[in-house]
Order: structure tokens, then sequence, then C-alpha cells
């Protein structure tokens, strides 16, 4: 995060001039020089980049210079949009991801394993904006079953909002969540089918198959339990990886979330909210990495033995 501050904080000193950015384009010299010190960007650089650390500590992350608002409330504003998005994309890559690769491993030979396996390589190589166009000229051109930009009607449940609770905000989630779920169902889905193999193939499979225990307990107990450990660590960083590279998905279907906020940002020059989009991600892949290794004392007995 030390490294992160620092790179957003070369991103505000060094990308751009704030002032001819925020000043209007008739201003004077003498009202550049009251905004640049204003700004504070007179100082020594190692006396601003402490007082940039000290307001990201307390959650001030500057004023957007395209909307003239505090970084933060704007981030808070979309959130929501964003973190509904990626659950529910994550929720479908787990919920069909392990099913089939469990079913892939176990029969590899049957024709419906060769058809799962080659529908794998296709969503892997498949561009995210090829896949979102694809679908909006399906399902919402052509059978105009499904919207095909924005959020739809969404609840206030106090500063969160969701589309969860509205049928037009259901409809609205569907095709942006499996355009961003395809890349991380197909991962993890041949994650657990080579996972799934290798465990199969153990010691401890084939003497559990000796003593007769039933296929489902040695298949779902013994050998999924086992084999979902490096999932474990895949799930967690591509939660973080669907935040972070949402941004092609929110552009393609105009999903107002945080991706599409930094998308506008970048067209702007809007250093603030670019920096603050980078500190953010940065703090959640560490925040990810820190729970998953939790999760792995929780799930693996070995580690809490390891450890006595």
């Amino acid at each position: 995060m030390a490294a992160v501050t620092a790179i957003a904080f070369a991103m505000f000193r060094y990308v751009g001039d704030p002032v001819l950015i925020m000043s209007r384009e008739d201003a004077t010299p003498a009202e550049r020089a009251e905004l640049r010190e204003a700004l504070g960007l007179e100082a020594p650089v190692i006396v601003q980049y402490a007082k940039f650390v000290g307001r990201v500590a307390v959650g001030d992350l500057g004023i957007s210079y395209r909307n003239q608002r505090p970084v933060a409330k704007l981030l808070a504003e979309r959130l929501p949009a964003t973190l509904e998005l990626v659950a529910v994309a994550m929720a479908i890559a787990l919920g069909l991801g392990i099913p089939l690769g469990v079913l892939s491993a176990l029969h590899p030979k049957a024709w419906y394993a060769q058809a799962i396996q080659a529908v794998s390589l296709l969503g892997i190589s498949m561009p995210t904006f090829v896949t979102g166009i694809g679908l909006i000229m399906l399902f919402a051109v052509g059978l105009r079953w499904l919207p095909s930009f924005g959020r739809g009607e969404t609840v206030a449940l106090g500063w969160w909002t969701t589309g969860l609770l509205t049928s037009s905000g259901l409809r609205s989630l569907v095709l942006p969540a499996v355009t961003l779920a395809l890349f991380s169902i197909t991962l993890i889905m041949r994650l657990v089918r080579a996972e799934m193999r290798d465990v199969l193939a153990s010691d401890y499979i084939r003497f559990a198959r000796a003593r007769g225990l039933p296929r489902p307990y040695i298949h779902f107990t013994l050998a999924l339990r086992n084999a979902l450990m490096p999932v474990i660590t895949v799930t967690g960083l591509q939660v973080g990886a669907l935040i972070a590279f949402a941004i092609v998905t929110e552009t393609v279907f105009q999903w107002p979330g945080m991706g599409l906020l930094f998308i506008q940002a970048v067209s702007f020059v809007d250093i603030p909210v670019m920096a603050a989009y980078l500190l953010f991600v940065g703090f959640l892949f560490v925040a990810i990495n820190m729970t998953v290794d939790v999760l792995y004392a929780i799930v693996d007995p070995r580690l809490r033995e390891r450890a006595r």
C-alpha cells in the first residue's frame, strides 16, 4: 500500500497540471498562482507527499477536477453498482464453474466433458467486449428479452442502492453479470477439473475405493474438498480482478459503477479520481490476499497442526 500511495501521489503531482485543468481559460497568472498556493503545490515534494498520505488515511481523496465534488463521495455512489455486479458474476462463476469442473473430471472421456472443454477454450479466448456486444445483439436487439444498458430501477437502503429488489434491476443485471462471469467460469472450471483429476489419482482415494466407501462420499467429501484449496486463492484474486477490470463490461453496458467512472476520468484527465481508483483497487487486493491466507488456515487442518 505504501508503494501504491507513492504511485498515486506521482499521478497527482506529475500527470498534467491541476492548476491548468481547474482554472478558467481566461484566468490571469495571479489567479493561477493563487490556486497553486491553495492546492499546496508550492511546498516541497516530500511535504506534499506527507500531506497526501495523511489525507488518504482519513478518507480525504481530493476533489474531482471534472465534477468539482469530493472523490470519496463519487466512489461511494458508484460502489454499490460495481459490488452488486461483481457479487452476482462471482456467484454465477462458482455456481457453474465448480459443478462443470467436477463433471468433466469424473467423466473425462464423455462427449459432454469434451464439449465443456471446447466451450471453456472459447470462453477464455473471447475478449470481454466481443462477448458483451454479442449478448446485446442476441438478447437485447434480436430477441428483445433484456435491456442493453443501464442499471434499471433501484431501491435506496440508506446510502446503499440496489437493483436486486426490482424486476427491471434484475433484468438489467443479467447481461453484464454473465459477460463479466464468463472468463471466471472457464478459469474455475478448468482449475477444478485439473485438481480433481490429480486428487482422484492419489493413494488415499485408491485406498478409500478399496475399502468400498460410497462413490459420492469419495468424490464430493474426500476429493472435492482437497481440490477446492487452490480454488479459494483463485476465487479471492478473481473477486479483486473482477472489480478492477469491470471497466470494459461497465463501459459496454453503460453500467453506472466505478469502472465507468474511471473511464470517464481518463477521458477528462481527472487525476484525483484515477488515483483514488488505484488506491481502492490496491487496498482491495491486499485485503483479499490476507483473507485468503486466513481461510487457508480455516479450511486446511494441516496448516493448523503445523502451527501447533
